[in-house]
């Protein structure tokens, strides 16, 4: 059961416009703000900002590279510390969606100090530490500002086999793919911020770190992935087979859902950031017979925290379509 944080009879997710990876800069307005960034670096450069992957990677050693990654957003849950805790596993994700081990991280805090305290950054900030101690990676440090909206997150460095890395432009055709934690925590978190209702299978699934999944792509010889975060499933999806040079199919059927998720859309509970992620890769969408908007709104919804999108097959997770030889970047939706 939440911890329930009030402040002036406002909730803490009252406090911010949005809330969890839903309050993102849109992908097509992101694209735009940081297209005179690519290109940077030598050949030690591994991963960059040129096909908007999950962290940067820098080849220290032949046989190794350092990830690095920074994560923060505003309040998806009104308990101060399961909000810490989702947001720490949500920053750890990017370095688990690269195949890596995180190492170190460092605490990201906007906090308005007028209406929130000390005494409420600390359960925060122990719930980040919570998870930062679950992954093995020490928090040391951290920067904070005054800020009238309260954020946090997490930057993190971590390390992988520089010629195992995990990226978002190796995907090839004629392989599955397969997603490691169900959808629709964005219809539900926008539930919670607007009644206070409490869904803990959603916030279970926001707090799990991704580490055995990404463990166990590794051991796979798994060499595509991206984590399921703002820009929703079609989001991650077209980006990652854009950069690749593929097209893909998603079977609707066989994607899990986290429980309630289709009824509270039902009942109009959309966040804005999925319907952005939408109008965004609609273009790029090719939808089959008896699809409907709610089936692509869920599609599109914009995760917090979401699971591993694997191209490959990974014992125990559903494979929820395929990789094929097509239009660059193409998402058919059957």
């Amino acid at each position: 059961m939440e911890a329930t944080l009030s402040v002036d009879g406002r909730r803490l997710t009252q406090l911010a416009r949005g809330g969890g990876c839903a309050c993102k800069i849109p992908p097509g307005e992101l694209e735009e703000a940081v297209s005179g960034l690519v290109g940077q670096g030598g050949e030690d450069v591994l991963v960059g900002l040129d096909d908007g992957d999950d962290a940067a990677a820098v080849r220290v050693r032949d046989d190794l590279a350092v990830i690095a990654t920074a994560d923060f957003f505003t309040p998806v849950v009104d308990d101060a510390r399961v909000w810490g805790r989702i947001a720490a596993a949500n920053a750890l994700s990017d370095i688990y969606a690269m195949g890596g081990v995180p190492l170190v991280a460092l605490n990201l805090v906007g906090w308005p100090r007028e209406l929130l305290g000390p005494g409420e950054l600390r359960e925060v900030l122990a719930g980040g530490l919570e998870v930062a101690a679950e992954a093995g990676c020490p928090v040391i440090g951290g920067h904070s500002i005054d800020d009238p909206e309260p954020k946090y997150g997490l930057a993190v460095t971590g390390t992988a086999p520089a010629d195992r890395l995990l990226r978002n432009d190796a995907a090839r055709p004629r392989l599955p793919l397969t997603l490691t934690k169900p959808l629709g925590v964005g219809v539900l978190n926008n539930r919670h911020k607007q009644t206070g209702e409490w869904f803990e299978e959603a916030v279970a699934t926001m707090s799990a770190l991704n580490a055995d999944a990404s463990a166990a792509a590794v051991a796979a010889g798994v060499r595509a992935a991206t984590d399921v975060t703002g820009f929703g499933l079609l989001g991650h999806l077209h980006k990652m087979a854009r950069a690749s040079g593929v097209a893909a199919r998603i079977d609707a059927a066989a994607v899990p859902y986290v429980d309630g998720a289709r009824a509270s859309l039902a009942e109009g509970f959309v966040p804005g950031g999925s319907r952005r992620n939408l109008d965004w890769v609609r273009p790029h969408l090719e939808v089959g017979p008896g699809i409907d908007e709610d089936e692509l709104v869920l599609l599109a919804d914009a995760q917090t925290s979401g699971g591993l999108l694997v191209v490959g097959e990974l014992p125990g997770h559903p494979v929820v379509g395929e990789v094929y030889a097509g239009p660059a970047g193409r998402v058919e939706v059957a």
